[in-house]
């Protein structure tokens, strides 16, 4: 006999549909949401384009009656507050007969932190904060801005299994094969913002763009760290902590080169490490990432958690969680 789902089961797969609203949704979070009636999937939502409308509502439309008596799993607490763009989620869940609400993260929003749980309770609806890590990770972004005010990092390193970006002369079209570099694009397209380092800039002219049938049009902001002059078509930050100050900026994927690495890690910005490892040894290449002052070795243990791992053609890609 086949285990009903849990709500933690529920939290996840909402999670999962929050991914399909991001980068779009910004400046709002990408929220997933989803109505459960006796077991079965009734109304589905997550945040629409330019952040409106929301996950919530657009579940529920789906949902109609059928959300009477149901249950809602939501990734992000439902908003309290007033906007002239709509109607605050918690009063749309309040008088929509619902059984319960199930939340997996609270919203650190002072306009709404837990007032949304407060006006569904007031409402005799059953309102539960279960933290959830799928949900935390799928607001990774808006999270990181309201805690630390700073985007989310991803930093992507593409890599020889002797540990080399590229040949000595510099060469590195291309290191990984062609599915690794369809996933490279695909995860470019969940960003809002796409960083190198001034060297690499000069030296490659990189496009920074997703090439990828369908998502063509899908711009990023281009960033470069470098001490130089501005340049045409980038934003230009002369240290790490100054992405602090890219407006409108909550997830940024940094992609070289070695000093621009070790100058994040080296300040503790990076919060998800992508390696992409070919089966190739080049020796003697240009290293992967500079020097990072870690004093020991006992100093470079216990920082990363290895989350997801997959092989893509015949490369290797794994990705790391910082734990803090």
């Amino acid at each position: 006999m086949q285990t009903p789902p849990t709500d933690a089961h529920w939290l996840d797969a909402a999670a999962r549909l929050a991914a399909r609203g991001r980068p779009l949704s910004c400046p709002n979070p990408a929220v997933g949401c989803l109505i459960v009636n006796d077991g079965m999937v009734v109304g589905r939502g997550w945040t629409a384009e330019g952040g409106r409308p929301h996950a919530e509502a657009v579940a529920l439309a789906q949902a109609g009656d059928r959300a009477h008596g149901a249950t809602a799993y939501v990734t992000l607490e439902p908003c309290a507050h007033k906007s002239e763009r709509g109607p605050a989620c918690a009063d749309l869940l309040a008088g929509s007969g619902l059984a319960r609400v199930v939340i997996g993260v609270g919203d650190p929003d002072p306009r709404t932190a837990g007032g949304g749980i407060a006006r569904l309770k007031e409402a005799g609806i059953e309102a539960v904060l279960l933290p959830s890590r799928a949900s935390h990770d799928s607001l990774a972004g808006y999270l990181m801005r309201a805690a630390e005010g700073r985007p989310f990092v991803t930093l992507k390193v593409a890599l020889s299994l002797d540990g080399c970006i590229a040949a000595a002369d510099g060469e590195s079209q291309w290191i990984t094969g062609e599915e690794a570099r369809a996933h490279v694009h695909s995860r470019r397209a969940k960003q809002d913002a796409i960083l190198v380092g001034g060297g690499t800039w000069r030296a490659d002219r990189p496009r920074l763009d997703v090439r990828l049938p369908g998502l063509e049009g899908r711009t990023l902001r281009r960033v470069v760290l470098t001490r130089g002059v501005p340049l045409e078509g980038a934003t230009i930050i002369n240290r790490p902590a100054q992405i602090a100050g890219l407006e409108g900026v909550q997830y940024l994927y940094v992609e070289g080169g070695a000093q621009t690495a070790a100058s994040f890690l080296a300040e503790d910005l990076v919060d998800r490490l992508e390696i992409y490892r070919a089966p190739i040894v080049i020796g003697g290449g240009r290293p992967s990432i500079g020097d990072i002052a870690i004093g020991s070795l006992a100093d470079a243990h216990g920082r990363w958690e290895e989350t997801e791992h997959r092989r893509l053609g015949s490369d290797q890609f794994t990705a790391y969680r910082r734990t803090r």
